[in-house]
């Protein structure tokens, strides 16, 4: 489990970027896959799940997850829902309730107001980056009070630039909402590749942001031992598992 250095500033925190490490899934799937979107046993994930709420110091009808669609869908969590949100991004104020993202190499993001007290966790793929789902998810918790500069934003280990290689049409698309974000992408032998962490972290910084933090640790790299589902795709592998992390205000 990685901590973020900022966010292990404050007691009331509880938070973890988690690797593959420690669970209790076999296969492609080994060892801590948290993903229930995935063919793993389910009892295995659930299994998984759990381990992670005795880390985080919740309990597990507390944990709460999200459909995960790659879209700007942004929820502000008051009540425990009864079924699982359609969308990429949840807030809360509410003590114990547990805010966990999915990943096998998109980047989750945490987003804390140590005035507010207020905290939200961000699925955030090429996609939802490009529908601004960080812009929406501002926008809620400038609406229950938060003031920009006070924010602290943690962006968590994600593909890096290095082992993104993306299409032409993929630029074409990102030149055509702005032409600045050419400094995203490097060219290297004919080949196209971007940096999510850097199109997020400038984001951040464009809307005034000053304490963000970026954990740059390449998903996909084997060494580092996450889920990646680009890998996965390369290893030829039907399916993958799924990294978690969560925040929580204890």
């Amino acid at each position: 489990m990685i901590k973020s250095k900022l966010l292990s500033k404050y007691k009331k925190i509880s938070h973890g970027f988690f690797n593959k490490s420690g669970g209790y899934s076999k296969g492609i799937y080994k060892s801590l896959n948290c993903g229930p979107g995935s063919n793993d046993s389910k009892k295995n994930i659930n299994k998984n799940l759990k381990k992670v709420c005795k880390k985080i110091g919740c309990t597990r009808n507390k944990l709460i997850l999200l459909n995960q669609f790659h879209s700007n869908r942004v929820f502000f969590i008051n009540k425990i829902p009864k079924t699982k949100p359609m969308g990429d991004s949840m807030v809360t104020n509410k003590n114990k309730f547990a805010l966990g993202i999915l990943t096998a190499d998109c980047a989750p993001i945490f987003i804390f107001d140590p005035i507010k007290n207020i905290i939200a966790a961000v699925h955030a793929g090429w996609k939802g980056a490009y529908k601004k789902i960080i812009f929406k998810t501002l926008s809620i918790l400038k609406k229950k009070g938060s003031k920009i500069k006070d924010l602290i934003v943690i962006i968590g280990p994600c593909i890096s630039k290095h082992n993104y290689e993306v299409k032409k049409d993929f630029l074409i698309k990102f030149l055509k909402q702005n032409k600045i974000n050419r400094r995203f992408f490097t060219f290297k032998k004919k080949k196209i590749f971007f940096s999510l962490n850097k199109f997020i972290s400038a984001q951040l910084k464009d809307i005034g942001i000053k304490n963000i933090e970026i954990i740059n640790k390449d998903t996909y790299l084997k060494k580092n031992n996450f889920f990646s589902s680009r890998r996965s795709l390369k290893n030829k592998y039907n399916d993958y598992g799924r990294n978690i992390s969560v925040i929580m205000i204890k």
